[in-house]
């Protein structure tokens, strides 16, 4: 890593800083990623939102750093209401409402579904406002339980992206999965973060209680 001086002192041969010069580095845009960006949910894109049971979500906080956010329930979990709308359901986390919080001052956001097995992705910009009518949170019930708020997404543009990336990281290959024990347990590394008396295994039996019985 570059010490903090050194990347100040970065040359405009050395730093592209302008969108001149990011085009004069790169080039045009491919013709067909342009070409099949709309302005509204397609069918192929609400297919593949049907099928995807995992969705990032880009906001803008007000200090103007985005923030990502993963979300994720059963294949259609983010119900298309039309073209234009998706509903999104909250669930229950750590109460920090980074997302949240953000679209409630920047209501624009950016969506990547995945799809498990598959290596295209679909991309979604639109506007989001933080709802809980009951109309809209019955879309969101599971079980008895339904989610606090939900988000409707207002969509401006939505494309399909191609799989470079996820065939570069072998995302999908069973020879890319991390063996146990490769990484420290999640209650080892809040016992080591959060600074907790309790041992690491106390904490990871918290955790799975969470994953089993807090999802919804």
């Amino acid at each position: 890593m570059l010490p903090a001086n050194r990347m100040a002192e970065r040359t405009d041969e050395e730093a592209i800083t302008t969108r001149d010069g990011l085009r004069e580095q790169y080039g045009d845009p491919s013709p067909n990623a342009v070409a099949v960006a709309r302005t509204y949910l397609d069918e192929h894109h609400r297919r593949f939102i049907v099928c995807s049971p995992f969705v990032c979500i880009a906001t803008i906080a007000g200090d103007g750093f985005p923030n990502v956010s993963p979300r994720g329930g059963q294949p259609g979990f983010v119900h298309i209401r039309d073209e234009h709308t998706l509903v999104l359901p909250d669930r229950p986390g750590n109460n920090k409402l980074e997302t949240l919080d953000a679209l409630v001052q920047n209501p624009k956001v950016a969506l990547i579904f995945f799809v498990p097995g598959v290596r295209e992705t679909v991309r979604v910009h639109g506007t989001a406002t933080l709802v809980r009518d009951a109309e809209t949170l019955e879309l969101g019930r599971v079980g008895k339980k339904l989610p606090l708020t939900s988000l409707e997404i207002h969509v401006t543009k939505a494309y399909l992206h191609c799989g470079m990336a996820l065939v570069r990281g072998r995302l999908w290959d069973r020879d890319y999965v991390v063996e146990p024990g490769t990484l420290p347990s999640f209650g080892q590394i809040i016992k080591d973060q959060a600074h907790i008396e309790a041992p690491a295994e106390e904490i990871q039996e918290g955790i799975e209680e969470l994953y089993r019985e807090g999802l919804y």
